[in-house]
């Protein structure tokens, strides 16, 4: 017997950040939309595990050991329900990895509801969830998907309406970016200046509701952009590369390097891409729709 759950990216329409807290966290206003680009975590017995496989683009950047976020899964609803985490969690990767679009995140959501299918548990949504904001803050958004508000770092989520699917670009870089590397960065460039309290654009909210592509393009915003521009500057000729193309908004997705595109409509999405693969400012480029649903066994 083996249980599969596919798991979305996410882009972050708006990432606000606070100051840094006592715990080294950051207070955040983070609008998230899940986006059809997808992991795949399966679920198989196994008597040694848990054992992490990976196949992918970028598959051997992976770690396969229990710094994973699937294996961590795995370990903290064995521990919650006084079982052995005996199973081999399989990954077949499709959202970039250190792309700033939470495919690590995924996995871990992914790897937790297909363990607690595999075991039938019966874990309760509030109970996966508690579990899924102890593994990091972006791995609840993972399970829940659609659009929503994280705050406190990110975990605590408020789920939004959206008025209908709106089309993006995704550019994957040429290499990675750490996400805590990220926020240092942020907070150098911060340090002359005071940080304010992260809020949500109501703007922005409204544009979701609504459905109206342009009027998202004209609210959305990344905090970390700056920051992640600062470590990996030629990002900018990605982002002015998409914008020459069409884009209604171009933006780094959350801590980065990869980039999001919004585009009026499906076509237009194919018309920067297709400039984008062209431009040779970027490794490679796909294209989503969003929002769509969070974890889900198939």
């Amino acid at each position: 017997m083996s249980v599969t759950v596919r798991v979305p990216a996410k882009v972050n329409v708006q990432l606000a950040v606070g100051a840094a807290r006592p715990d080294g966290f950051h207070e955040l206003a983070n609008v998230f939309l899940a986006v059809g680009l997808y992991d795949e975590v399966t679920a198989t017995p196994s008597p040694d595990g848990p054992r992490i496989t990976c196949e992918g683009p970028d598959a051997a950047q992976v770690p396969l050991d229990r710094t994973n976020l699937a294996a961590r899964a795995a370990l903290a609803l064995a521990e919650r329900y006084g079982r052995t985490p005996d199973v081999h969690l399989h990954i077949a990767k499709d959202i970039p990895v250190a792309g700033g679009m939470a495919g690590g995140s995924a996995d871990g959501a992914g790897a937790l509801l297909a363990c607690d299918a595999l075991w039938g548990t019966g874990a309760s949504r509030e109970e996966l969830l508690d579990i899924c904001a102890e593994l990091g803050s972006d791995v609840p958004f993972s399970l829940v998907g659609g659009a929503a508000l994280g705050t406190g770092r990110g975990e605590r989520l408020t789920e939004l309406e959206t008025g209908g699917a709106f089309q993006w670009v995704f550019a994957r870089a040429t290499r990675g970016l750490s996400t805590p590397a990220v926020f240092r960065e942020f907070d150098r460039l911060a340090e002359a200046r005071e940080i304010p309290e992260p809020v949500a654009s109501q703007e922005l909210l409204g544009a979701l509701a609504k459905g109206d592509a342009e009027a998202l393009a004209a609210t959305v915003s990344n905090d970390l952009q700056q920051a992640a521009l600062s470590l990996f500057p030629e990002l900018a000729d990605t982002l002015a590369a998409g914008r020459a193309a069409g884009a209604l908004a171009s933006l780094v997705s959350g801590s980065g390097p990869t980039t999001a595109f919004l585009a009026r409509d499906a076509e237009a999405a194919e018309a920067v891409a297709a400039a984008l693969r062209t431009s040779g400012t970027c490794r490679d480029v796909r294209t989503a729709s969003g929002p769509v649903a969070g974890a889900t066994v198939v």
